[in-house]
């Protein structure tokens, strides 16, 4: 094909999408490892991370005009290969011919950092909601803020490319940048790779506590026997307490020390032997406890141990009137 005031002829998508595979064929049989935008339709960018890159690209003016050109470029396959390393991103893009780019981006500064870690760290317990965007609005909001967030602005990210194009953004370098957005739907943390900062820095320190890491707090709390007499009204004995039977299942100390007290209110005395025995710390006798048997003898009364009372003797019919008289 001939070319036209230096310029390569246009290339159809289905042509570039061709020789995009087979580049990448003879790259991987060489032994080289490629990292490709494979093709897709819909959004650019579908998570948290990933929109929030386009957005930032597009809040600016200077790349206004410049990244829509490269929206069908990341969406056919045309980028056959995105690398994200600390502070600079290469790439190779299947146009009419295969052009490599090159974004360096600077490290966001330490007093930017700090600034954000300081705002943010309070409000974010977890690294799984830091990478999957799960925080409030506030707190994604200042992390995105342009110019103090963590997105770079124009003057902090250098534009490369060995294609024909004279401006700094040709449609092979938007469409890496959308290929970026693209990335961070599957790996958020290469942002803060790209940055140069760790997201660690962004969580709070006593996250590792909320989510379990830490000791496991005792459920409940155990009240002093004093107190646990004066709830119930009654004396604990305080060895009691130490012969409890010990927790098993789903039973809680609580409620092993309820059973105690249970136990203890149904042997309080009703009587001074009853009493006796239970002070003791005994079971009283089947012998003692045993009724003793009723005897006929006259004389048992005068014998020791209880004797069941007599049956009152039945009352005598009474006088007639008309007898008193005659008497």
């Amino acid at each position: 094909m001939s070319s036209y005031g230096g310029w390569k002829p246009y290339v159809p998508v289905a042509a570039r999408r061709k020789k995009a595979e087979q580049l990448v064929a003879t790259a991987i049989k060489a032994g080289k490892v490629l990292s490709p935008i494979a093709p897709y339709r819909g959004a650019i960018a579908k998570t948290f991370w990933g929109k929030a890159w386009c957005d930032n690209l597009e809040h600016y003016s200077d790349y206004a005009s410049r990244l829509p050109r490269g929206r069908t470029y990341v969406r056919n396959g045309s980028v056959i290969d995105l690398q994200i390393t600390a502070g600079r991103i290469r790439a190779q893009v299947m146009g009419s011919s295969l052009y490599e780019i090159e974004i360096d981006v600077v490290a966001c500064p330490k007093k930017q950092w700090r600034a954000l870690s300081a705002e943010c760290a309070s409000s974010i317990d977890s690294m799984v909601e830091l990478l999957q965007g799960k925080l409030s609005a506030a707190v994604m909001g200042r992390i995105c803020k342009p110019g103090t967030g963590l997105f770079p602005a124009p003057k902090e990210i250098k534009l490369s490319c060995n294609c024909l194009d004279w401006a700094a953004m040709c449609k092979h370098v938007a469409a890496v940048l959308y290929g970026v957005g693209t990335r961070l739907d599957q790996q958020p943390e290469l942002l803060f790779a790209l940055r140069g900062v760790d997201p660690a820095e962004l969580v709070n320190s006593t996250g590792a506590t909320l989510s379990g890491a830490g000791a496991v707090p005792v459920s409940g709390k155990v009240l002093d026997n004093a107190v646990l007499g004066d709830v119930f009204g009654i004396d604990i004995d305080t060895e009691t307490f130490a012969d409890a039977p010990p927790v098993r299942g789903k039973r809680t100390r609580k409620a092993a020390i309820s059973q105690t007290v249970t136990t203890s209110r149904s042997t309080t005395p009703k009587s001074a032997t009853k009493g006796k025995v239970a002070a003791q710390g005994t079971k009283p006798s089947a012998a003692a406890l045993k009724k003793p048997k009723r005897k006929t003898d006259p004389d048992a009364s005068k014998a020791s141990g209880p004797v069941a009372s007599p049956k009152p003797a039945a009352r005598a019919p009474a006088t007639p009137k008309s007898a008193k008289r005659r008497g």
